[in-house]
């Protein structure tokens, strides 16, 4: 018993980061979050992480209904799980808000900003599809002195996340790199584990972690190494921990692992692709290169065909559409792009209107649309860095799709705002630098 307490602590000590000192001073057993993850009609979750070993739970209530208040199932939070719950509220209803306070060892969790969730509207054959907004970005470096490179901080503008609270966006979707593992880091659990909590317990990320639902996809970094594939060996491992520090809907399936899922919210499907797991390496030419491996692909094209919604939105670590001539993290470098072209002509052949590719990795900003004469237009909205260093050469690239005036080589973050009537649906599409100044904004009605 004495060894296993003393592993315990000794775990929690190897756990703990230096951002959570300011936290520790009003919450000394929170680490990180809470944090809304996927909302479902029925069903929502709620992420949180403990300093060490705790009891914890939320109680939920009805913003419209006061009266109504609920508590989800306590869970003991364990070292081996890096001291996380994922809370489950399962007592909601469609198209509602709800406030909800975390408490640890029955004592509730006092935080100086607002902490809600919703669940999505059940609209379908009763009324016009819902408004909603969603924000996404990617590339968010953290920085750690003694395991950075040396020289500038690559890290900067943590503000950002501010501004993103700020706009109360009914969800968020993190576009890969949403933190770097380093070298010292993806090769063991104590490695991953202690580089997820220092990226995820920044204090000006809490805020904006607990005001909306978040949903995530990888990509190289948070995957592994610089420009990983198939063969990294520990895999395996960062895919738990992605598991573990996300709050997505199950992720891949039994025949087809990686971090892959889809979900619903108002008259928009989206599905989150992951370029890593069955990705051939950028160095080897093969005729039938994949970045997406066949099931994955197959999984992709017969969701896209049988999708009911208006925007098939799929999102994705590296640009998709770009024709940019740069060894790259794009679809159409390094040998894959007779894949992005089978993508391209099933949405083609059977006429998939209103497909939006949301990517990010290359560390600065852009839209481009493939527009053919009486074929269906595909965009790609492409955001990156929120605080990972700038790409300036990115306006040079040679991107023959690239909507005019779209570039931005500075630290980001992107809104994409549906609304309208049904049948008369609009995307509205704006970038927003580090201090929340808007950059640019572009609408285009569905097809």
């Amino acid at each position: 018993m004495k060894k296993t307490i003393l592993l315990t602590c000794l775990i929690s000590l190897v756990l703990l980061p230096v951002f959570s000192i300011a936290q520790k001073v009003s919450n000394p057993l929170l680490q990180a979050g809470p944090m809304p993850g996927y909302a479902d009609m029925r069903e929502a979750l709620i992420w949180v992480q403990s300093t060490r070993t705790a009891e914890v739970y939320a109680v939920y209530s009805d913003l419209t209904d006061p009266k109504f208040t609920r508590r989800t199932a306590k869970i003991k939070t364990r070292p081996e799980d890096a001291f996380i719950a994922k809370l489950i509220a399962d007592s909601i209803e469609p198209g509602h808000r709800y406030s909800y306070t975390l408490f640890i060892n029955n004592k509730p969790v006092k935080l100086p900003y607002k902490t809600e969730f919703a669940t999505p509207p059940n609209w379908r054959w009763r009324s016009d599809p819902p408004d909603f907004t969603m924000l996404t970005g990617s590339c968010a470096y953290i920085n750690q002195p003694e395991y950075d490179r040396s020289g500038k901080p690559y890290g900067s503008d943590y503000q950002i996340f501010t501004g993103m609270a700020s706009q109360k966006a009914d969800l968020m979707l993190w576009l890969g790199d949403n933190l770097y593992l380093r070298e010292p880091d993806w090769n063991s659990w104590t490695g991953i584990v202690k580089r997820y909590n220092h990226t995820r317990s920044l204090p000006e990320l809490q805020p904006f972690l607990a005001s909306t639902q978040h949903y995530a996809i990888w990509d190289d970094h948070d995957y592994g190494p610089d420009n990983s594939n198939k063969s990294f060996v520990n895999k395996d491992q960062t895919l738990k921990a992605f598991n573990l520090f996300w709050g997505n809907p199950a992720t891949g399936t039994s025949e087809m692992p990686g971090a892959i899922t889809s979900f619903q919210w108002g008259d928009a499907d989206f599905f989150l692709l992951d370029n890593r797991w069955y990705r051939d390496p950028d160095e080897i030419d093969n005729e039938n290169k994949t970045m997406l491996g066949q099931k994955q692909l197959d999984w992709l094209l017969e969701n896209l065909v049988t999708s009911k919604a208006t925007y098939k939105i799929v999102a994705m670590g590296g640009q998709f559409l770009s024709t940019a001539d740069v060894k790259a993290e794009i679809y159409s470098a390094n040998g894959f792009n007779t894949e992005r072209q089978k993508i391209i002509d099933f949405i083609y052949k059977y006429n998939i209107k209103n497909v939006v590719f949301i990517t990010g990795d290359v560390h600065y900003s852009e839209m481009s649309a493939l527009r053919q004469q009486g074929k269906p237009t595909i965009y790609d909205l492409t955001f990156s860095a929120f605080t990972s260093g700038s790409n300036t050469s990115g306006e040079s690239w040679k991107n023959t799709l690239r909507i005019p005036g779209t570039v931005v080589m500075e630290h980001n973050y992107g809104m994409i705002r549906f609304s309208g009537p049904a049948k008369a649906r609009k995307m509205t599409v704006s970038c927003f630098n580090a201090d929340n100044k808007k950059l640019w904004e572009q609408e285009f009605n569905q097809e």
